[in-house]
């Protein structure tokens, strides 16, 4: 039957409602409410093709399918110990007349928490190689909404987030491009995903996508006159976007909605878009608590590099003949220290960078063998640090650092990761530093997309976990390989070495960039002026001391390091005792309070015990915060530690002031706790 009527879906719940429609010329469009309120006005949908006729318009609805669907998985480690996949689904398939025989289908899930949508392309005979020159497809908006956006880029997400409206992106958006050793702008008005925004009535929207699999990241370009954002691929370095073979499907694109910010939170309507796990075993992929040999890099305090040399060759400088620069941070001795207080402190763990021959040059040249991944310097013992950290119960973390010579990394990746296992690493952090080889290729196009997944995958093989820095925006994907525990794809904890975050800064990116995934954002830095460390560097942590504590519980990784250096924990040794107590795996996971930008408040319960953990963060503004137990079991009585920013406290006046006080709490308390600017609060239930 041929229709050209619309198709109604609407959420489990009723709230949502979606609309699919045949437009003039046969274009599908699609519309989204909810609870009557338009989040997203009719949208055309649609994708143009380089070398066959494009998916645009001419289409006749040839099939329509509705299907329910509810279950509940388990995923390996998260923020709660079950997820709930509950939606209803449109099927749409569309024949269209340019091509006999053509067909293609366009996939729509309703969740209670919003919407995905994703075009495939079956296989059949007239439809087998094809080239994207774009997508098209739009999210119309209903108005001119306040903003949480960074500026589109191709090869990176390290930008400081922007609030303002829309229709002030294109003024603002000049000042928001701020330096980086690898950038490609696109548009005056081009923007990231995540996007997250809020309506005058009261919406909280956000835009991402899904399951991104071979194919390039989406951005998305503003027409700012009448609010519709559409999608902007990532090109090649010749310009194509994507190239395709039937059978196959874009990503989901994603649209989370509600008049409640803490549910964009707590939304797992992204991970539920994406595959069960792939892996039949998951026992070695376990949650990780770390400390490091960076920090002082970070600050300047030491070097990655061992000598001061600006020119070397893998293989052929001798390092025998160098002079050491006296500065090397990953020499044998100075691990020890860091494994030593791993093991006093009960950490699973210790990251060491710059332990490889290379690093004196790595850097800036797009040089092609940069690394080769196994070969140490010879202050740096291998087999040594080996036994040592195994005696005491403690894994190193393994560092790859690519300097974006993803080509290099890709020959000399089975070899490193056999040396890893030979040598007892069981997870990597890789980095992606600078511009990618091949030349021309972006951070985010489809081949690098497909390379991150060929690591990941390649590492599941030996058995590895997996923390990629500089790498593509999580989509979901750790469903499917849980052992990609970690990813940066975001402005860190480094950068308050590098002039600092703004305060605002992590009240913004759990409703933005960890929508996809968990980030590894290296909190816990408690010397918050890096003069102490490097006496050039002036720079200052734009948080209190109480705020770092409370990212372990705001910031979700199951990866999660205490950066700063053995030494300072020892001084504050009564406020390192939450990082210590903190778990890192969760049984159930509250929104208390929440606005982006302003503030967020959470509770977690620890995995498989009776502790709760509740961390708080502000901006630049003091507040106090309103905390409810109503998830502790009823009629019990626990004690609470309440590590608050002191009364005179301030992020940029006095970030080390806090107190330590316990309180007895049961499920009826109510506690109000006032915050510091730039401040937060972390508490611990047991």
């Amino acid at each position: 039957m041929i229709t050209a009527k619309a198709q109604t879906i609407t959420s489990p719940d009723k709230n949502l409602t979606l609309k699919f429609a045949l437009a003039a010329n046969g274009v599908p469009t699609y519309q989204l409410t909810y609870k009557q309120k338009q989040v997203i006005k009719t949208s055309k949908l649609g994708i143009e093709t380089k070398d066959v006729p494009s998916f645009l318009d001419g289409f006749t609805i040839a099939k329509t399918e509705q299907q329910s669907f509810d279950e509940s998985w388990n995923p390996v480690w998260g923020e709660q110990k079950t997820i709930r996949n509950n939606y209803n689904e449109l099927l749409v398939t569309l024949a269209q007349k340019v091509v006999k025989g053509r067909y293609i289908r366009i996939r729509f899930r309703l969740f209670n928490d919003g919407l995905g949508f994703r075009y495939e392309f079956p296989s059949q005979p007239n439809l087998n190689y094809f080239i994207i020159k774009e997508e098209h497809t739009q999210f119309a908006l209903a108005g001119d909404h306040k903003a949480f956006w960074l500026p589109g880029d191709f090869d990176t997400q390290e930008y400081e987030t922007v609030t303002s409206k829309l229709s002030e992106v294109r003024g603002k958006m000049k000042a928001a491009v701020t330096p980086n050793v690898s950038q490609t702008t696109f548009s005056p008005t081009g923007l990231q995903t995540p996007l997250m925004m809020k309506s005058q009535d009261g919406l909280y929207i956000n835009i991402h996508e899904a399951a991104l699999v071979d194919y390039s990241c989406m951005s998305l370009n503003l027409d700012d006159k009448n609010f519709v954002l559409e999608s902007f691929l990532t090109p090649d370095a010749i310009g194509d976007k994507g190239y395709m073979q039937a059978p196959t499907q874009s990503p989901w694109r994603t649209v989370i909605v509600s008049d409640k910010a803490g549910d964009v939170l707590l939304s797992k309507l992204v991970y539920n878009l994406n595959e069960p796990t792939k892996f039949k075993d998951v026992s070695w992929i376990k949650p990780v608590k770390y400390v490091g040999v960076w920090w002082e890099m970070i600050t300047g305090k030491s070097t990655w590099a061992y000598t001061d040399l600006e020119n070397v060759q893998l293989g052929i400088t001798d390092y025998s003949k160098t002079k050491p620069n006296g500065k090397h941070g990953a020499n044998t001795a100075n691990v020890k220290k860091y494994i030593d207080f791993a093991a006093k402190n009960g950490f699973d763990a210790v990251l060491v960078e710059g332990w490889n021959e290379g690093w004196e040059d790595w850097f800036g040249k797009t040089k092609d063998f940069v690394f080769d991944f196994v070969t140490p310097y010879s202050d740096f013992d291998v087999k040594e640090l080996h036994r040592y950290a195994a005696s005491k119960g403690v894994k190193i973390i393994m560092h790859h650092e690519t300097s974006g010579s993803v080509r290099n990394y890709e020959r000399h990746l089975d070899t490193a990761y056999k040396f890893m296992v030979e040598n007892g690493y069981n997870a990597v952090k890789s980095g992606y530093v600078g511009q990618i080889i091949p030349r021309g290729e972006h951070h985010y196009g489809q081949w690098l997309v497909n390379h991150y997944l060929y690591a990941v995958t390649k590492a599941a093989d030996y058995k590895i976990m997996v923390n990629a820095h500089e790498a593509i925006r999580p989509t979901g994907l750790a469903r499917t390989y849980p052992n990609l525990i970690g990813n940066e794809a975001a402005r860190g904890t480094e950068y308050e070495s590098f002039g600092g975050n703004t305060p605002d800064h992590t009240t913004i990116l759990p409703f933005t960039r960890l929508i996809g995934g968990p980030m590894d954002y290296t909190p816990g830095i408690f010397q918050t002026k890096i003069s102490a460390y490097n006496p050039e560097n002036n720079s200052f942590v734009h948080t209190t001391l109480a705020k770092q504590l409370a990212l372990y519980v705001t910031m979700y990784s199951p990866l999660q390091m205490a950066a700063d250096l053995p030494e300072t924990y020892e001084k504050f040794a009564d406020a390192f005792q939450f990082i210590k107590d903190v778990a890192v795996d969760w049984d159930e996971s509250y929104a208390l309070e929440a606005e982006p930008g302003d503030y967020i408040t959470l509770a977690r319960k620890a995995k498989g015990k009776n502790e709760w953990y509740i961390g708080s963060v502000t901006d630049e503004n003091a507040r106090v915060a309103t905390v409810t137990f109503g998830y502790l079991p009823k009629g019990k009585t626990f004690e609470a530690t309440i590590y608050a920013d002191g009364k005179d406290a301030s992020f940029d006046k006095n970030p080390q002031s806090y107190s330590i006080r316990k309180m007895k709490v049961n499920s009826k308390t109510v506690l109000k706790q006032e915050v510091a600017p730039g401040g937060g609060f972390a508490i611990s239930v047991k």
